[in-house]
């Protein structure tokens, strides 16, 4: 069973990501981009450890959100928009490791 209310992005909840409501497009993906916005900014003033742990964190959600992906049910095109931008947060992460 899937935490509901774990935050997975940002503010972003399970529910969600995985729920009917609100609809992918262009809802979600607009909520996504503000959320994106707003965590890269937040990467600015972190210093190099909470980065690593911030890292393993959105590993993890990543899982997590991703631990039923073939459930007929569940919001495919919206589980796809949360892949594509945790996978540019995780970049911006790394990134910023090794500057």
């Amino acid at each position: 069973m899937l935490e509901l209310d774990k935050k997975v992005f940002g503010k972003i909840t399970t529910k969600e990501i995985i729920g009917a409501e609100p609809p992918a497009i262009p809802d979600t993906k607009d909520i996504l981009e503000k959320e994106l916005e707003i965590l890269l900014a937040e990467l600015e003033s972190q210093p190099k450890e909470n980065l690593v742990n911030l890292l393993e964190q959105q590993k993890i959600t990543e899982k997590h959100v991703n631990s039923r992906p073939g459930a007929m049910a569940l919001s495919q095109n919206k589980i796809k928009l949360f892949n594509e931008y945790n996978k540019k947060y995780i970049q911006t992460i790394k990134e910023k490791l090794e500057s």
